[in-house]
């Protein structure tokens, strides 16, 4: 049977790893930590869970058609619940939003809270959507990389409508177009944030994004999101997938241009296929020392990185939801601080993710688990001793202030993530949540592709290539590297 090796158990190299297996091949997945999930993994402290890594669940069929390549039912085994809203919003002046799902709720609400023509809105909403239903077969679902993709009808479609794609203007520029009201173009404005970049610099194509939310809808899993790594895991168990935990790959093993295998702190192995989930920078960096490197890509401008403290707090707040945004009060000044000074701003937007408002076991009664998220640079050097500190002396003042609380006398636990250790614990080159940022309109053609060009039977998967970061394009990425993959092959 031929053999597949898969560096990496995060969540696009486990649903590799499926996808292979369906195919025929054995497959082996070696992990330097002692647990799956990559990014999303969790963590149990005083009585409270807290899910560490992407708290935003969408597109779950990508999920769900893995266990039904099994033919399992994929409800036997994973279960998830819609959210009716999306996100509670909060700003410096009292003014507070709560984003509907349904697309049209959305649009009569929104237009009353912000004074904004509701035709105004149904356009912008529609707009997007046409950019989806444009591009997602190109972008998303295809390698960019291969000419037959240039060759479709759909392609050449999406070609002759650029102009609705908005490449050429930044997604700030697009949303102050088409809005009057500031706080609604800096609402449109953070969805740049979900890849990690600039709404100032990143393509106004980004606006796509929201329809992801508002067309698609928002989810929560059942027990929480590090249930969409584990679950997955028990299927590829089930499936006779090996994981190989603690088991640090050191070197992919290149003999005629072509990989043939990996070195492991422990062993060698030989395969047919190599199947990197690993940051593409120390892919190249550690495990190909001796190749030659795509220097364009890897010098890339890195997306955000993230502060993260989890709190249990002593206390219930109906006013927030599982998702909450307190926005800054200066938002442009936020991103120029992030990607230009390296810096964390002190008057940061902040993210509170609440898993215990859908899953109450994950406090005890009467408290909420809290994970308190603001943007950040990448690992740069910094002290980042003193930023936490400072980060969180500012992130309290403005709790303080927006929900008119004394929050620090109800934290009874903490745990505190910052870049370095993101960078530490996934190998996510200094940190970057989403590997490059998409601050140009090239970006999604500079990342790399699934596939080696140079070397045979090598393979890329995960938030730092082809289509991006977040869990629906590293689920995505998975699909295409199965799409350039044949069956498996018989050996004589």
């Amino acid at each position: 049977m031929a053999k597949v090796l898969v560096i990496g158990a995060g969540i696009a190299g486990i649903a590799s790893a499926l996808r292979f297996r369906k195919k025929g091949y054995e497959v082996i997945v070696l992990e330097a930590n002692s647990y799956p999930g990559g990014k999303l993994h969790a963590k149990e402290q005083d009585g409270f869970r807290f899910d560490l890594g992407p708290s935003l669940f969408t597109m779950p069929h990508l999920v769900t058609e893995l266990f039904e390549l099994f033919n399992k039912q994929p409800e036997d085994h994973f279960q998830f619940n819609q959210k009716t809203n999306i996100c509670n919003y909060f700003w410096e002046d009292g003014h507070r939003f709560n984003a509907i799902s349904n697309k049209q709720d959305f649009i009569n609400t929104a237009a009353k809270s912000f004074n904004e023509p509701a035709e105004h809105i149904s356009k912008y909403i529609e707009r997007n959507k046409r950019k989806y239903d444009l591009t997602a077969s190109l972008f998303l679902e295809k390698s960019l990389h291969k000419l037959e993709t240039y060759l479709s009808r759909q392609t050449i479609h999406a070609i002759l409508q650029i102009g609705i794609l908005d490449v050429n203007s930044t997604l700030n520029k697009i949303n102050e177009r088409s809005f009057k009201n500031p706080k609604l173009v800096q609402l449109f404005n953070r969805y740049a944030t979900y890849n990690g970049s600039s709404p100032y610099q990143s393509p106004g194509i980004m606006s796509m994004i929201p329809h992801l939310e508002m067309d698609f809808g928002t989810f929560f899993p059942k027990g929480g999101m590090h249930q969409i790594s584990l679950s997955l895991y028990k299927l590829a168990l089930d499936q006779g997938v090996r994981f190989n935990f603690n088991e640090k790959v050191e070197r992919i093993i290149i003999e005629n241009n072509s990989a043939t295998g990996v070195k492991t702190i422990k062993k060698n192995y030989l395969a047919d296929k190599i199947v990197s989930n690993m940051d593409i920078y120390p892919t190249y960096k550690q495990l190909l020392p001796n190749e030659k490197s795509p220097k364009k890509t890897l010098a890339q401008e890195r997306s955000s990185s993230a502060l993260i403290f989890y709190w249990g707090i002593e206390k219930e707040f109906p006013e927030l939801d599982l998702h909450n945004i307190l926005f800054s009060a200066s938002y442009e000044k936020e991103f120029s601080t992030i990607f230009r000074d390296k810096t964390l701003f002190n008057d940061p937007t902040i993210y509170i993710n609440i898993t215990s408002k859908e899953n109450p076991t994950d406090a005890p009664k009467g408290h909420e688990n809290w994970f308190v998220m603001i943007n950040a640079p990448g690992n740069y050097g910094q002290d980042w001793e003193a930023l936490k500190k400072r980060a969180r002396k500012n992130i309290i003042l403005k709790l303080n202030r927006i929900l008119k609380i004394d929050i620090e006398k109800l934290i009874t636990t903490e745990h505190v993530l910052d870049p370095m250790g993101i960078e530490s614990n996934t190998s996510s080159y200094r940190g970057a949540l989403y590997g490059a940022a998409s601050n140009n309109k090239y970006a999604a053609f500079l990342r790399h592709p699934n596939f080696s060009r140079s070397i045979k039977n090598l393979y890329f998967c995960g938030g730092s290539v082809h289509p991006g970061g977040g869990i629906p394009l590293c689920l995505l990425s998975a699909k295409i590297v199965d799409d350039l993959v044949p069956e498996t092959i018989t050996h004589a």
